[in-house]
């Protein structure tokens, strides 16, 4: 695969769209709580009378959208302000909703990695460090419970794998769960090596997840659509059987190119592939982890 082309690919990915042509689209799933779709990474939403919660806010040119949205719902500000990992289409608008009052709260790598410059290394660019109010004022290491509006919420991180600072968000008794960029429904994963993601260590994250739910939970993919236990047990098993095929063939001796060729994802494909992440970059990715 050439290079150029998937680092344009991935920029555009990873960019906001002219916010003017964004529609910000807030699906209910529950009583009180939203998915709610625009450009970037899918946002949770949960109102009530002890406060309003979001879960990642995307990119911060649709800030003012978003908040209108919101008002749509519920005519009370965000309190609390969760980000699922560091990247920019999930935290951009940190510091516009901090600017209102909103509470941050992430994973210590996401704040480690928020406060301090860092390089995407999947397409050469320097991030330059958030604003202080960007930044989380509470971090945690592997769980942190919220007990606001009647749910006792699990923010749980305890592998690596999309990033290193990966948490999913779990509503038990709404049985609902955001699951940010540890779930791309309906895609091949985007696992950032550069920022300290792990293929096998994504798998174990994904494994705790199944444990979570049933066959009535709700899922909240980072990317995609609303989805359920079925297909993230598909998606699981999509991304186990190509790291095995991946990891033989390295046994074997063959080289990347030589992989890309046997077209090791090739039942996979018509649903996953997609996204902007294709086959041959996925296992490019795997390649290059087991590689290391």
């Amino acid at each position: 695969m050439k290079i150029l082309p998937f680092l344009l690919l991935f920029s555009i990915s990873l960019t906001a769209q002219d916010p003017d042509k964004v529609e910000i689209i807030p699906i209910k799933i529950a009583e009180n709580i939203y998915m709610i779709k625009g450009s970037g990474g899918n946002m949770g939403l949960m109102t009530g009378p002890e406060g309003t919660l979001l879960i990642d806010s995307q990119f911060a040119p649709l800030s003012e959208k978003i908040k209108a949205t919101i008002k749509t719902i519920t005519p009370d500000p965000v309190k609390y302000l969760v980000n699922t990992h560091w990247h920019g289409d999930h935290t951009g608008g940190n510091e516009n909703f901090a600017k209102d009052g909103a509470l941050i709260i992430a994973h210590d790598n996401v704040h480690k990695r928020k406060s301090t410059d860092q390089v995407m290394q999947a397409f050469g660019r320097k991030v330059d460090a958030a604003p202080k109010a960007a930044q989380p004022v509470i971090s945690f290491n592997d769980h942190l419970s919220l007990h606001i509006n009647g749910e006792d919420i699990m923010l749980l991180h305890d592998h690596v794998g999309h990033t290193d600072g990966d948490a999913v968000v779990y509503f038990p008794k709404s049985n609902i769960l955001h699951m940010g960029d540890t779930y791309f429904q309906g895609k091949y994963p985007f696992i950032d090596l550069g920022s300290g993601g792990d293929v096998k260590s994504l798998i174990s994250s994904l494994n705790r997840s199944l444990f979570l739910c049933d066959s009535d939970t709700q899922v909240i993919p980072g990317h995609g659509n609303l989805s359920n236990r079925e297909e993230l047990l598909a998606y699981r098993n999509m991304i186990q059987e190509i790291f095995t095929r991946v990891k033989q063939s390295m046994a074997s001796g063959l080289s990347l190119e030589e992989i890309q060729l046997a077209n090791l994802t090739k039942e996979f494909d018509e649903v996953y592939d997609g996204g902007f992440i294709k086959k041959d970059k996925f296992v490019e990715t795997i390649f290059n982890n087991l590689d290391n």
